[in-house]
């Protein structure tokens, strides 16, 4: 089985807010040393990668001076070069850029395979208008749209912005867009959540950030969606990715919805299927 983490941060210690790096230091002892020993040389991150047990990861940029950090979509595209198993996803903030869909053809041509967007962050609500045009490339480039849905506790955020309803307009009126909701509507609306990926056929859930022992008691029916689910850790967050893993194969689902979670829905996102 090929496993999929769908959810992989990596903003150097230098590129993060310095609050986050206290944060982190409730993880792991010496945040600086850990960041810098995975992310200075994208080998590390593969061999990291290949103690969890996973085969590929999707690296996130972000563009978040107000809350976690920045690091640019040229960044994480170079970063990625090194291994097929690395995919690149870009960000593009709604306030820092001007011609949003012409910044995400730019990211395109980098080797981005996706976009994550950060409404709890950046303060937007994801059916504002203006970022339709960014939409439409993304479905004309046949690229997935990951968003932050849910809850966050960290300075700056705002969580209203985290409501998945608002992506019901974005599925409607982008019917050819893979849309990916982020930590499962966390906290205040998992029902919403699952409502919507079942809803919609080009909507799907992420479960990262959701301790993979309580999935079935924050989503009763997941087996339900079982070909609509795709695992992701939030590492850094996350040290020991492999326990969630095993935690998730231990989950009273069927064999075949495991798989699909941990790796088969996400390489069928990617275009990596084989």
């Amino acid at each position: 089985m090929v496993v999929v983490d769908f959810h992989i941060h990596v903003t150097k210690a230098n590129q993060y807010q310095p609050w986050f790096l206290e944060w982190l230091g409730h993880i792991v002892p010496n945040p600086k040393e850990y960041l810098d020993r995975h992310l200075l040389d994208p080998h590390n991150l593969l061999g990291y990668l290949d103690s969890q047990g996973i085969g590929y990861a999707v690296c996130l940029a972000e563009t978040n001076p107000i809350c976690t950090g920045t690091i640019p979509n040229r960044e994480v595209a170079d970063f990625c070069k090194v291994s097929k198993r690395l995919i690149p996803f870009a960000n593009i903030n709604p306030y820092t850029s001007n011609d949003l869909a012409s910044e995400l053809k730019r990211a395109w041509e980098m080797g981005h395979r996706g976009l994550k967007l950060y409404p709890v962050y950046q303060h937007f609500y994801p059916n504002d208008p203006r970022l339709y045009p960014l939409y439409f490339k993304a479905q004309e480039l046949q690229i997935p749209v990951m968003f932050h849905t849910g809850s966050s506790s960290f300075p700056g955020a705002r969580i209203k912005y985290g409501d998945p309803i608002f992506l019901d307009d974005v599925a409607v009126d982008f019917p050819d867009l893979t849309i990916i909701m982020s930590h499962g509507g966390r906290g205040f609306w998992y029902e919403k959540a699952f409502f919507l990926t079942r809803l919609h056929k080009n909507i799907y859930m992420d479960i990262t950030g959701l301790p993979p022992s309580r999935l079935l008691q924050y989503f009763p029916d997941l087996e339900k969606i079982g070909q609509k689910v795709v695992f992701g850790s939030d590492w850094p967050a996350v040290t020991d990715i492999r326990k969630n893993i095993e935690a998730i194969i231990s989950l009273g689902l069927s064999d075949e919805t495991k798989e699909a979670i941990l790796g088969k829905n996400a390489l069928r996102i990617l275009r990596l299927e084989t």
